[in-house]
């Protein structure tokens, strides 16, 4: 097969087809560029980290399809994955993930050293998550911490400093992806019971509509505290309560527990992400001198 045929495969294998993930990336990169910027983030700086968001999520999915390329094909909803259907080799997928980190390390050397020595813990998160599934009773922290790693290296790009306030976005980005993961998870929570993969959903039991609900409520705190500590305005504050309005509505689709519900809830977290971001890019607008 030349190489023309198997890029439709290569696309599939990196999720292109399935921007979803790309998103909440970036949201909480966009956030964090928007507050170390004060609403006015650099373009480089900015188009930096948006292709670098889409290199790395790419990137991060050929190796979680290689790290669970020997589940996959048990799964119903990932069994016609490329790397389990043997469409594409575990060589050639090796050689796109460092191809794709190898073209992001490149788009961030024009930004200062801090940024550059924070992509070492950044790429070691991308690459070692998807083998947290064997261990980890939790793994969707891991994935918030390894999701939300654009947003240090945001504010070291832009102030040249990673200061406490970004270190309490992260956690609060660690939060929102337990949520969103763990209704994700509870899609495949009775393959992954058969295959002895750990997840959330799993480790919570019959506890995990609540447990999300409890980490939204937690990632929304601290994000009035950002707000705070920020010193945004009344726009912030209501981007806040609009997207607790949709967590709510999250709540009335995992409730039952049925698969697609679940999937649904989890694909909606994008509108929840940009409305956090709607409301932080709108105060700054209002903010800025006239």
């Amino acid at each position: 097969m030349n190489l023309a045929a198997k890029l439709p495969l290569y696309a599939r294998l990196t999720r292109l087809d399935k921007p979803i993930g790309i998103l909440l990336l970036l949201w909480p990169t966009l956030w964090a560029l928007w507050i170390a910027g004060a609403g006015r983030p650099e373009g480089l700086v900015l188009a930096i980290f948006i292709a670098g968001t889409v290199l790395m999520r790419s990137a991060g999915c050929v190796i979680n399809d290689y790290a669970d390329r020997n589940f996959d094909g048990h799964v119903e909803r990932t069994r016609l994955r490329p790397l389990a259907t043997g469409a594409v080799t575990t060589r050639e997928a090796m050689a796109l993930a460092a191809a794709l980190s190898g073209v992001a390390f490149l788009l961030i050397l024009p930004l200062n050293r801090l940024v550059i020595l924070l992509s070492v813990p950044a790429l070691f998160l991308a690459a070692s998550y998807p083998f947290t599934k064997r261990f980890f009773a939790i793994p969707q922290a891991y994935l918030g911490i390894a999701f939300g790693f654009g947003i240090p290296m945001a504010f070291a790009a832009l102030l040249g400093e990673v200061p406490a306030l970004a270190w309490v976005m992260l956690v609060a980005n660690v939060l929102w992806a337990i949520a969103y993961d763990t209704e994700y998870a509870m899609v495949d929570r009775p393959d992954d019971l058969k295959i002895g993969i750990k997840t959330s959903a799993i480790t919570f039991g019959r506890f995990d509509v609540a447990a999300v609900m409890l980490c939204y409520a937690a990632f929304l705190g601290l994000m009035v505290w950002v707000g705070l500590a920020a010193g945004r305005g009344g726009a912030y504050f209501v981007g806040l309560v609009a997207a607790a309005g949709i967590a709510g509505y999250h709540w009335t689709l995992i409730r039952h527990r049925e698969r697609p519900a679940c999937f649904r809830a989890f694909r909606h977290n994008n509108w929840l992400g940009a409305t956090v971001f709607a409301g932080l890019a709108v105060d700054y607008l209002l903010s800025a001198p006239i």
